[in-house]
């Protein structure tokens, strides 16, 4: 999908250059909305980076949103061609889950992997996909704190993995 042409209303416009973007390639133009980093930090959720940013998100989007410095997932293997056709994070995710709730946000996700974590995760999930034209909207934030309220035990509300 080709990015869109303006940016949504509430985000700014970075350049960064994580691993990867260093020069002579040019810089990654990166749409944040600071409003974010409040409104998930309410949600209830244990949160993880699952990008491929890895830490480096800690370093460039973080700050940004006024987030802490949270834990990101290692990937063993990136942009890896999945015989099932599920992303190249879902197998990766479902097993760092190990059974217990998780919510997974990603412009990404597509049948294939609702259907294969449906099939192969024990315990509840929300895999989310957001439109990267839009990011993220009021709706998609109300969806999940939904979502963390009707899965919520104890302590531990629908964690990601």
């Amino acid at each position: 999908m080709a990015p869109p042409h303006r940016r949504p209303r509430g985000y700014t416009t970075l350049r960064m250059r994580p691993t990867g973007w260093e020069p002579p390639r040019p810089a990654l133009r990166v749409w944040l909305n600071p409003d974010h980093g409040p409104l998930l930090m309410g949600l209830g959720f244990r949160l993880v980076w699952a990008t491929t940013w890895r830490t480096e998100a800690n370093t460039w989007i973080a700050p940004v949103l006024g987030l802490p410095e949270l834990p990101a997932l290692d990937w063993p293997e990136m942009h890896r061609r999945d015989p099932d056709g599920v992303h190249w994070k879902t197998r990766h995710l479902v097993e760092a889950a190990a059974g217990r709730p998780f919510a997974w946000v990603d412009d990404e996700i597509g049948p294939p992997d609702l259907t294969w974590i449906a099939r192969h995760h024990p315990g509840p999930a929300l895999p989310h996909r957001v439109d990267p034209a839009s990011g993220l909207l009021p709706d998609d934030f109300a969806t999940l704190r939904k979502w963390a309220a009707d899965h919520a035990s104890g302590t531990s509300r629908g964690q990601e993995p």
